[in-house]
């Protein structure tokens, strides 16, 4: 099954994103937002303009809900219709296992296996 997705961030002018943050794939960030260290914003999450995604915390949908990590089952019911394994690794939830996915993204990888670094 082929992604249907942009896989590209959108980020806008003025944005902040602290050191240990995460932005996923397709993440649409407006002007002014911040994220703060070890926050998260999920894959397919639209922050609005100015959006605040507190220390550890969890950015998801859209609209985001930005809510703290220890509301597990709530993140993850936002979280698993926005298709991980799909947009990500192109690979239906339901075949998709994580042999299939590490061995796809080992194979993307190793594409780079010979580049050298520029000074």
């Amino acid at each position: 099954m082929r992604d249907c997705f942009d896989r590209i961030n959108r980020i806008e002018n003025e944005v902040f994103i602290a050191t240990g943050a995460a932005v996923f794939h397709s993440a649409r960030l407006g002007r002014g937002c911040e994220v703060r260290i070890n926050a998260v914003v999920h894959l397919r999450t639209h922050l609005p303009e100015k959006s605040l995604v507190p220390i550890g915390w969890v950015a998801v949908g859209n609209p985001a809900r930005i809510l703290p990590p220890d509301r597990h089952e709530e993140i993850w019911d936002m979280q698993q219709p926005l298709n991980f394994p799909l947009t990500v690794h192109g690979l239906d939830r339901s075949e998709s296992n994580m042999v299939r996915m590490t061995r796809k993204l080992s194979d993307k990888l190793s594409s780079h296996a010979e580049d050298t670094t520029i000074s």
